[in-house]
């Protein structure tokens, strides 16, 4: 079993947004990885405090992800990257993986970010 991590920023605590940016995060992951649906296990998502307004499984769903998957909060550490939503898939591989942090998040972790 392996790990993919990514994060990304969106513009506003809006069900919109966070739909958007969750899709958007997702699908690039599972582009750089190639991943089909039978290598993932699950799906945790958090998201910083101040969004609110969607939940990111519900737009995995919604974009046809069929997989366990949870959403939690954030811890609240102050000055952290605001409006951020991050994911960690647990897949069922033994090759190399690539993580995505996109936009703003790409400041998180440029060790692990590869591109776009």
């Amino acid at each position: 079993m392996k790990a993919i991590r990514g994060a990304i920023t969106v513009d506003a605590n809006t069900r919109a947004a966070i739909t958007e940016g969750t899709q958007t995060l997702l699908r690039v992951i599972g582009e750089r990885n190639t991943l089909s649906a039978e290598e993932v296990v699950s799906i945790f998502f958090t998201l910083t405090p101040d969004l609110d307004a969607e939940f990111p499984a519900r737009a995995a769903r919604a974009s046809g992800w069929d997989v366990p998957m949870l959403d939690m909060q954030e811890v609240p550490v102050p000055g952290s990257m605001p409006r951020c939503i991050r994911v960690l898939l647990h897949v069922q591989r033994s090759g190399q993986v690539r993580h995505a942090y996109l936009r703003e998040a790409r400041a998180l972790r440029p060790d692990l970010e590869t591109g776009s």
